[in-house]
């Protein structure tokens, strides 16, 4: 999967894993800087959207942990996104991309934070087998079993 969307002073890529964003122009230089900057999906928390107007603009933001993106207020939300470097801001027209765009990393975003979960089974498996290896591992420095005796014992276990 690769992405693309193109806003007013920026670009934004998406491949599945990373979002890039692209920043060229007078617009870019006057505001974020110039430059390219990626995000691994693991790294974002949250999606802030807004959507473009009759005669507004709108935009894409993401949040990272420890990040310090732009705060507006009411009215200016879309003015500040132009300066913040994990933002792109797009018009009416350039919308549908960035509406796709969004749909996807939504997804991605949900995919990485669904960890599998273990069974009931397993886990009890799991731990059984721990608690087994950590008395075994009491008694070889207790003295009680020699080492060859515990490598044994846990092959067993591990079978």
């Amino acid at each position: 999967m690769d992405m693309y969307a193109k806003g007013t002073g920026g670009q934004l890529r998406f491949d599945g894993q990373y979002v890039t964003f692209e920043h060229k122009g007078f617009l870019a230089r006057t505001t974020t800087g110039k430059g390219e900057k990626r995000l691994h999906i693991s790294q974002i928390s949250a999606v802030q959207w807004k959507p473009a107007g009759m005669v507004v603009n709108g935009f894409i933001q993401f949040t990272i942990p420890g990040g310090n993106e732009v705060r507006s207020s009411f009215g200016s939300q879309t003015f500040s996104a132009v300066e913040d470097e994990n933002s792109v801001v797009f018009n009416r027209n350039q919308q549908p991309a960035f509406d796709a765009m969004r749909a996807a990393i939504d997804e991605a975003i949900a995919r990485q934070h669904a960890a599998p979960q273990p069974t009931a089974a397993a886990a009890e498996v799991g731990g059984s087998v721990a608690d087994e290896l950590t008395k075994l591992g009491a008694l070889v420095q207790q003295g009680l079993m020699s080492r060859e005796e515990f490598e044994q014992a846990k092959a067993r276990l591990l079978g």
